[in-house]
This record gives structure tokens, C-alpha cells and sequence, in this order.
């Protein structure tokens, strides 16, 4: 027996007093009406209508049953509206992640455009390589999540390709410094400070690949993530690093560090919000337009073309 069901015929005949008039209030024919009455009265064991040829009346049992009946149904469609919520993506936990490199005033911005749009779901939002991303939405511990290209699509959907132009951060003595626009072959003698190769194998050989292809081949390459330690090595180690200029100090605020595009712009950051394929949902497109436009307002990035198909060496390094 469907008892929510049967709990809203009991609810309409109460109200209606009237079995024809609450059959055509619940869509139905009068007969089946009474049938469900009189299983719900044998389910519960009492007499929740007294009959009679013209007159139907709410028995004490009836009265005494009917504010639970009303507040079961309330309950049951509040339950029913949540589940379609979590379903369309309108409610729950949003397991989201963006990579290391994304300035404050992006996050920031991200954060107010999601909560804007989706009030009723919970943010989760970490921090993570594109490699720790990749594994978690694999694994479906991940939802969704701002990844790097190149890199190992298979079993993901993705947003549109946004194109941040990469620049160099360079000590402000260097010679290359006092110019507006940086070929790659003046940064010939230098160490390079980059991230490291398990974060973004595929990412971290295409962009030494380009420099070596214009003429800027690494004296070392050192591994470093964060502002305070780049930093460091960029002043103590004749190094220099490259950087969106979203991501570097304003301009000024550094004293010893300074920023400079790249003649002919031969390097960028290409992102696409990614998911697994088949488990997109309308707060997982929400988050896809609050990162796009987050990015947009914050970066000055630019729509790309997608990305080309990559071909990875068969060890496991190369697997993000």
C-alpha cells in the first residue's frame, strides 16, 4: 500500500467533507476513492469516516489522525523537493578544486559569483594540481575541478579552453629587466624555477620544449610552488620563473622582483573546468560559468581553441 498516497485521500475527504468533491479535486473517479478509505482504515486499524447516504463526517479517530496525516504529507513533499534538488544539482556538497596558480582576487571572485548562483550547495574547494585532480575525479572523490593543458582528458567533460598569457618574473637587476618585451633568448645563463614535473608532467615538458624550440635552454631547472620560496630563489639563485601577470605582485609593490611579458607571447596557461563524463549537473555548470567568468574579470584571459589530442609516453609518470 502506497500510504502517502492513501494519506492524501484521507486529508481531501476530511477537508471536503465530500467523497465526489475530493475525487475531483485528487483526478480520480469517486469509487476508487472509497476503496483507498476503506484499505487505510483496515491498514490503521480504526474508523476514520462515518457514512451515510448524503453525509460523510470525520469520526473522533479521523480528527484525532488528520494534523499527523497533513504533516506526514508536508514532510514527504519537502523530502520529495530536496531529493529533486540534490538531483539537478541545486543542493548538497560541490567537491571542487582549482590549481595552485590561481591568484587570491580569483578565488575571491569565484566564491561570491558560486554562492550567488547557488546558495543551497555547500562549496568544497581545495587546492590542487592538475595530476591530484585528475586521480581524485577519477577516483569520484572529485566533482569537478580547474585543470591545466596538456594533459589526459579520457573520461572527462569539459568547459571551454581560456588562455592566460605567461610572463617572466626576473630580479630587477637583471639586464633583461629594463626591457618591455623579453625574447626567450635572453633568458639564456639563467636556472629556471618551475613547477614540479609530478604536478603537470605533460604541462612541464611542452613548456621546456617551446623554450628550448626559441632559444632558451635552462642552465638548471629548480623546483618551487610558492610566492616566498620562488621568490628566494629568484633573488639568490640567477634564476628567473614564469608567471601569468594576474598571479605576481602589482607591479611596483615588489622592490626586487619584476614582471615582463614575453616577446611574441610563446607561452600561456590553457585551463578548462573539468568533470567525469555523464556527472555534470547544474552546480557543476554553475561553478563551470563562476570560474569562466571569475578568470574573465580577474586575469584578463581569453578564449582558446581545445586543446589537441595529447600522446603520452607509456610509463606511468606521464599519466596525470
Amino acid at each position: 500500500m502506497d500510504l502517502m498516497k492513501h494519506l492524501e485521500c484521507f486529508v481531501a475527504v476530511a477537508e471536503e467533507s465530500h467523497f465526489g468533491r475530493a475525487a475531483e479535486r485528487l483526478g480520480m473517479a469517486q469509487p476508487p476513492l472509497s476503496q483507498r478509505i476503506q484499505r487505510l482504515e483496515r491498514h490503521l486499524g480504526v474508523r476514520l469516516f462515518e457514512r451515510t447516504s448524503r453525509h460523510v463526517t470525520i469520526t473522533k479517530a479521523g480528527t484525532l489522525l488528520l494534523d499527523e496525516a497533513r504533516e506526514l504529507l508536508a514532510r514527504s513533499e519537502a523530502l520529495l523537493a530536496t531529493a529533486r534538488r540534490v538531483r539537478d544539482g541545486e543542493s548538497g556538497l560541490l567537491r571542487a578544486a582549482l590549481p595552485p596558480d590561481i591568484a587570491g582576487e580569483t578565488v575571491a571572485a569565484l566564491l561570491a559569483d558560486f554562492r550567488q548562483r547557488h546558495a543551497g550547495v555547500e562549496l568544497e574547494l581545495r587546492e590542487l594540481t592538475t595530476a591530484q585532480q585528475l586521480d581524485q575525479l577519477a577516483a569520484h572523490d572529485l566533482d569537478v575541478g580547474l585543470i591545466h593543458h596538456p594533459c589526459d582528458v579520457a573520461g572527462l567533460e569539459l568547459g571551454p579552453v581560456l588562455r592566460r598569457e605567461v610572463g617572466v618574473l626576473l630580479p630587477r637587476g637583471a639586464p633583461a629587466a629594463a626591457l618591455d618585451e623579453v625574447p626567450l633568448t635572453a633568458l639564456t645563463g639563467y636556472d629556471l624555477v618551475l613547477f614540479h614535473r609530478t604536478a603537470a608532467p605533460a604541462l612541464h615538458d611542452d613548456l621546456l620544449t617551446t623554450c628550448a624550440r626559441d632559444g632558451y635552454t635552462p642552465t638548471t631547472v629548480r623546483h618551487g610552488q610558492g610566492a616566498s620560496f620562488v621568490r628566494g630563489l629568484l633573488l639568490s639563485s640567477h634564476a628567473v620563473a614564469f608567471s601569468p601577470k594576474d598571479t605576481h605582485t602589482p607591479q611596483g609593490a615588489d622592490p626586487d622582483i619584476v614582471w615582463r611579458p614575453l616577446a611574441g607571447a610563446p607561452l600561456a596557461w590553457r585551463h578548462s573546468v573539468a568533470w567525469p563524463k555523464g556527472r555534470g549537473d547544474a552546480a557543476v555548470a554553475s561553478f563551470a560559468q563562476a570560474v569562466t567568468d571569475a578568470l574573465r574579470s580577474t586575469a584578463a584571459v581569453t578564449s582558446d581553441t581545445p586543446p589537441r589530442p595529447l600522446h603520452l609516453r607509456p610509463t606511468a609518470e606521464y599519466w596525470l
